[in-house]
């Protein structure tokens, strides 16, 4: 019975992995690989080796999908930041450019 379900979070597991491969959109595809940490664990745990399964629930499903999200949101924060740059005239590619004044102005990327 228990190879049963273990082959089914496995199917499942690929099944978010070809989803999260595939996904257009960013976020769905960092939530899929939460989803397939948290598979993991659950077969870990069917295994009988519940400290695996303690540490691939808090790093691989908990820290590491916390740390793409923050970065996903930081990429966000520094595009919006350069379109808002790009808007206001000033795209940032002006590096070294003089400003007429004798100082050079210098476009600095976080």
């Amino acid at each position: 019975m228990s190879i049963v379900i273990i082959g089914t979070f496995g199917a499942m597991m690929i099944g978010a992995a070809i989803f999260a491969l595939y996904s257009q959109n960013i976020l769905s595809a960092i939530i899929s690989s939460g989803v397939i940490s948290l598979l993991a664990s659950i077969i870990y745990i069917l295994l009988a080796a519940p400290d695996v399964a303690m540490t691939e629930a808090a790093i691989g499903s908990g820290l590491t999908t916390v740390v793409f999200l923050l970065a996903l949101r930081r990429i966000q924060v520094i595009q919006a930041e350069k379109g808002g740059a790009a808007k206001a005239g000033n795209s940032g590619s002006n590096f070294g450019s003089s400003s007429g004044d004798g100082s050079t102005e210098e476009a600095i990327d976080d």
